[in-house]
């Protein structure tokens, strides 16, 4: 029963952290007032990128930084049409998603089903062999405490530090930040960039942890989930990880009834999480005012500085 308990806990914690990831970097993103809805095409290219990396070096850690400078590389492109030449955002990252599935085909075209070692798991003599405990915590590869300090250390950045502030201003009142002499632009530039290193990172767990192979559109809808977490979080790092973590059981929770034989076709087990996303969107839209209050006033305002 511990063994069932704690096989099932490790798979959550896995689903989970391509979501914290992606959900995080959109979070940051967002706070500078900007919605970027590319999630899904950044974390795609961001897969296939850190993949055929890994295979053509061998090495997980070059693999996972290319996977970030293919994701940072995709928002900076969102961040030219959208920043500076001031296209629509939400048109523009519903096309940056399309690109990104063309682009992430094209490139893993002679990748597919190509497998790879899968990233060493985190292996403490005693520790690890503590009953549930022990695979559940000290069990994990990198990526996945990587996604906890990430987590962290945005929630540090946006509360306790000047930056932090200073990105946060430029969400809620972009006028008044520039009135104040910050480069709003420059200032949205690397949330962007940073948003999209964190969706490029999410795509790396998926080929070299999650599944270590790459698939074309292997992220089955994950970026829109991340999309939804923010929302859902009302804007804060530390809801984001719940919800992360309960979209990730959710996820598991239809792989487990497959797999006991329930009486229910896979297809409508497998509609669970998109499901799930729905009805919390649908359950969060309901307090209106909520979501005013705690989301970055000036989020997805085109920008026209003062010449």
């Amino acid at each position: 029963m511990i063994e069932t308990l704690a096989a099932i806990l490790v798979t959550v914690v896995t689903a989970a952290t391509p979501l914290v990831f992606a959900a995080t970097g959109e979070l940051v993103t967002e706070k500078s007032g900007v919605l970027n809805l590319g999630v899904e095409g950044m974390m795609l290219v961001g897969a296939v990128s850190g993949f055929a990396a890994a295979i053509a070096t061998g090495n997980p850690a070059i693999a996972i930084l290319v996977a970030m400078i293919a994701g940072a590389v995709m928002a900076f492109l969102f961040g030219v049409l959208t920043l500076s030449l001031m296209a629509n955002q939400v048109a523009t990252g519903l096309a940056l998603t399309m690109f990104g599935v063309g682009l992430s085909a094209l490139i893993g075209q002679d990748y597919v089903g190509t497998p790879i070692k899968a990233l060493a798991k985190l292996d403490i003599p005693v520790l690890s062999d503590l009953p549930l405990i022990g695979p559940v915590v000290f069990g994990q590869d990198f990526l996945v405490y990587l996604s906890l300090v990430m987590v962290a250390g945005v929630a540090w950045f946006l509360k306790s530090t000047r930056a932090g502030l200073i990105l946060r201003a430029t969400g809620e009142s972009h006028d008044a930040a520039h009135a104040l002499g910050y480069s709003v632009i420059g200032i949205r530039y690397l949330a962007v960039m940073f948003g999209g290193a964190m969706s490029g990172l999410a795509g790396a767990y998926l080929s070299l942890a999650y599944t270590p192979m790459w698939a074309e559109n292997m992220s089955s809808g994950r970026g829109w989930i991340a999309l939804a977490l923010v929302v859902f979080a009302t804007w804060k790092p530390g809801r984001v990880l719940v919800g992360a973590y309960l979209f990730g059981g959710v996820t598991i929770l239809q792989l487990h009834a497959q797999g006991a034989g329930f009486a229910v076709p896979s297809q409508a087990l497998s509609m669970l999480p998109y499901l799930a996303t729905i009805v919390v969107l649908v359950v969060i839209s309901r307090d209106s005012t909520r979501i005013r209050l705690n989301a970055p006033a000036c989020i997805g305002k085109v920008f026209h500085p003062e010449t």
